[in-house]
């Protein structure tokens, strides 16, 4: 059996990778780890359930739900709601732990299951490691030691989770979205009820597309990995803006009101501004990742605060930010993270305040995007060589050395190894795109030609 936890969770096909048998003994298995841990010590154990609306959600949730239930687990199922609202229910009502399953912006035949530890954290790695371990070894056929009688969990409803997440989405802005059209693309996911919930409290006048999911329909061609609908969509109804989800909700991209993209860096950029001017950005630091645009490390160098990168990924972005104490991070693709209000990316919460600042500020999301100039982006994937030596290659330097004279001040050059394909990711920034491709090329062909 290969490694089950990947970045996110466990991953992978639903009834082929991801199975109902699968899904319940890992639910046994965080069960027993965390007891070992003491997060159970001197009381009866809570978790909280979500799911997204994913056909195959229906029939992992039952078998999440009877693990924890088999090994003593009191459930709150909390049915339909984006990853972010499991993970502030699993905080406000004091559970031991949480559980999503979804498989965020993949496909729908796709699923996933993801723990959260009290407070709505991630586990960290070695509690992932460890359930890994336990259930490995119980599947070959040790026996669990099962709870009898009253010390079986107990499974119920908790329908007033929506409420409860939204009314913490909208206590918390700074000021209410009246006199703002907005178009929502909920990308029929599990935001579908949530997101035009809180907007309309907040004062919005709405337009909802991607909002009546069936199981199937999930990130079809709609949401924050296609994002054609929901600029048509900004122009046609002549929205302020335009605010697109995926699968699970975790993370926001915008269309401005021309129905022009604005990504995770832009609403990076926009929302360190309002967050310094209102004395919450704390250090005056933003965190991201390697990948982001270097118009906005740029930008927010001229603006004066400070850009921490990390490697790509959330989690990467999350520990640095728990690490030192920083308050807003995030990705290009829309993961923001606001630290004092969530404990892991919340693509609601990321675009209610982007509104916020739209409607305080009174200037179009196109004026609050420009402060920062995207510079054009290449990005080349170089398959079939050996990844592991993008670091030593001493052929490899000098041709790096090279395009990175020729870029200056004004470009860049990063070559990444792929986590999971051998093939080496080679991206080039320039002021100009023709030069940008051309380095990039170079750069490809270097790269074949010292490890291939």
């Amino acid at each position: 059996m290969g490694r089950l936890f990947g970045t996110d969770g466990v991953r992978g096909v639903a009834n082929a990778d991801l199975t109902a048998e699968l899904a319940l003994g890992l639910s046994v298995a965080a069960a027993h780890v965390l007891a070992e841990a003491g997060t159970f010590a001197g009381h009866r154990a809570t978790a909280v359930v979500g799911r997204d609306p994913r056909a195959s959600g229906e029939f992992l949730e039952a078998a999440v739900v009877a693990g924890l239930a088999s090994a003593g687990v009191d459930v709150l199922r909390v049915g339909v709601l984006p990853t972010p609202a499991v993970a502030h229910l699993t905080g406000a009502l004091g559970a031991d732990l949480g559980v999503m399953l979804s498989a965020s912006h993949n496909a729908m035949p796709d699923n996933g299951i993801k723990f959260f530890a009290r407070g709505g954290h991630k586990l960290a790695d070695e509690l992932e490691d460890r359930i890994e371990s336990v259930y490995a070894e119980h599947r070959t056929g040790a026996p669990w030691d099962r709870p009898t009688g009253a010390g079986v969990g107990r499974v119920r409803d908790y329908d007033e989770g929506l409420d409860q997440y939204v009314a913490h989405l909208v206590g918390v802005l700074p000021n209410r979205l009246d006199g703002l059209k907005i178009v929502l693309d909920e990308a029929h996911g599990a935001a579908s009820r949530v997101s035009p919930e809180a907007f309309a409290r907040a004062g919005a006048e709405l337009v909802t597309i991607g909002a009546v999911p069936d199981g199937l329909n999930i990130n079809d061609g709609c949401g924050s990995t296609h994002l054609d609908l929901l600029k048509a969509a900004v122009v046609e109804h002549g929205a302020d803006l335009g605010i697109a989800h995926d699968g699970d909700a975790d993370r926001c991209l915008a269309v401005d009101h021309t129905g022009a993209e604005v990504d995770g860096d832009q609403i990076l950029a926009v929302l360190a501004l309002a967050m310094r001017e209102r004395e919450a950005l704390r250090s005056d630091t933003v965190v991201a990742t390697v990948m982001s645009n270097l118009g906005f490390k740029l930008a927010m160098e001229r603006e004066g605060i400070r850009f921490v990168a990390t490697s790509v990924g959330d989690r990467y972005v999350l520990e640095e930010m728990k690490e030192h104490g920083y308050a807003l991070g995030g990705e290009q693709s829309g993961h923001v993270i606001i630290l004092d209000h969530a404990t892991t990316g919340d693509g609601t919460l990321t675009g209610l305040m982007l509104a916020a600042r739209v409607a305080q500020t009174g200037r179009s999301l196109r004026d609050l995007a420009s402060v920062m100039e995207r510079l054009p982006q290449v990005l080349v994937n170089v398959p079939d060589v050996d990844k592991s030596r993008v670091t030593s290659s001493a052929e490899l330097a000098t041709a790096v050395a090279e395009a990175e004279r020729e870029l200056g001040s004004t470009g860049r050059v990063l070559l990444r190894p792929s986590g999971t394909e051998p093939l080496v990711r080679v991206m080039v920034e320039a002021a100009d795109i023709e030069q940008a491709r051309a380095v990039a090329g170079r750069l490809a062909d270097s790269v074949k030609s010292a490890l291939g």
